[in-house]
């Protein structure tokens, strides 16, 4: 039996990573109550008695642009985190999301005969499958979210365990839509159409315009139609609420800060851009059209390079390996495509049960206690390693 004292370094990145570590922090400490966590934390992982090394912003960067310039401070981090790695000799080493990040340090650390984890998988099943090559070399122990990783990482003799995502078992698997509407301050009766025409300004700057016109399109042929939008930033609604005026003040869209997810349970059908929302989207049981715009040169590189591997980009067709949502991409993201495939969905008819009976499954496929899931597997390689 491993020391009651164990010690784990963990390594979180973005406000995902701390949710992940602070509950896989508390599952450990109900085995190991005396174990020492330290790392580079978020609130969350503070709360749960984690020492802070370094704060999880100094690892929340976006763009190209951003990351380069701030690589300098990044390579410091890491040596800082490697040296104190090496010197306290935790049981695991335990790097959440972050790969950019994490891998490397993973490899170093792992090389000095400490056993590393890396908790949810890089995205290697979509692009740059060859990172699967430095993933092997990195990790003892990989823990995926979602049970088609497991497949395929194994086929790289990487050892991989499937412990489900904690949000399946965060969200309830029959939603109250009324409820969510009565808190939003919603008309309970007429259908509700949520538009999320995604978290950036980048990604707004292309699907604002489109999702506009298409509510615009929905709206002349049902009148009775609502539309809700929950806005991830200000910046964000700055620039929709621009869009909106640009397209006509015919057009009233209920604009919020945040509460995404209660948008998700009020609404009817949701149009959204692919990426996380669409597996809150699932788990909140509401049907939905997915749609996504790269920039002109980024889907020019993507297609010169076929860097995409996947034959579906959206979290609920990649859960049920099979198109369950509609997918409107690039040229296909359009009002003659987005509107009638919307329109198909407010009917109580076959579409829309087919998506709503799957996300039930997938829901219960994915709601199997991961936080303990995960606590088991690392202490399992610990113990092995006693």
């Amino acid at each position: 039996m491993v020391d009651a004292q164990p010690r784990f370094f963990i390594v979180a990145g973005e406000q995902s990573g701390d949710v992940l570590g602070a509950g896989l922090i508390r599952a450990l400490r109900q085995r190991y109550p005396g174990a020492r966590f330290e790392g580079v934390t978020g609130p969350l992982m503070r709360e749960a008695g984690c020492e802070t090394l370094a704060d999880i912003e100094a690892l929340s960067l976006f763009g190209i642009s951003e990351v380069i310039g701030q690589i300098p401070r990044l390579l410091r981090l890491r040596r800082r985190l490697f040296e104190r790695v090496v010197a306290t000799r935790p049981d695991a080493f335990i790097g959440i999301d972050a790969p950019a990040f994490n891998t490397g340090l993973e490899m170093r650390v792992r090389q000095r005969g400490i056993a590393t984890v890396h908790y949810v998988c890089p995205t290697a099943w979509a692009w740059r499958q060859g990172r699967t090559k430095s993933i092997r070399k990195a990790v003892d122990l990989l823990l995926a979210i979602f049970p088609f990783e497991e497949a395929f990482f194994r086929r790289f003799d990487i050892p991989v365990t499937f412990v489900g995502h904690p949000l399946a078992n965060e969200l309830p698997l029959h939603p109250d839509s009324t409820s969510a509407r009565r808190a939003l301050e919603l008309e309970t009766d007429a259908p509700l159409l949520g538009l999320l025409p995604g978290s950036r300004r980048s990604e707004v700057s292309r699907l604002g315009p489109v999702f506009i016109e298409t509510a615009r399109w929905l709206q002349a042929r049902h009148p009775q139609l609502r539309f809700v939008a929950p806005m991830a930033t200000p910046a964000v609604r700055e620039l929709f609420e621009a869009q909106i005026a640009e397209a006509g003040a015919d057009l009233d869209i209920r604009l919020i800060d945040g509460r995404s997810r209660e948008v998700m349970r009020a609404a009817d059908v949701l149009l959204l851009a692919s990426g996380t929302a669409t597996l809150e989207a699932l788990l909140a049981k509401t049907p939905m059209v997915v749609a996504y715009k790269l920039s002109a040169m980024n889907y020019a590189i993507a297609r010169v390079f076929n860097l995409i591997k996947t034959e579906h980009v959206s979290m609920p067709n990649l859960l049920a390996q099979r198109t369950l949502v509609p997918e409107c991409l690039q040229q296909q993201a359009r009002v003659s495509v987005l509107g009638p495939e919307v329109e198909r969905l407010l009917e109580s008819g076959p579409a829309r049960a087919a998506q709503t009976e799957a996300f039930d499954a997938i829901h219960q496929q994915l709601a199997c206690d991961a936080d303990e899931r995960a606590a088991n597997a690392v202490a399992a390689l610990i113990e092995a390693r006693r």
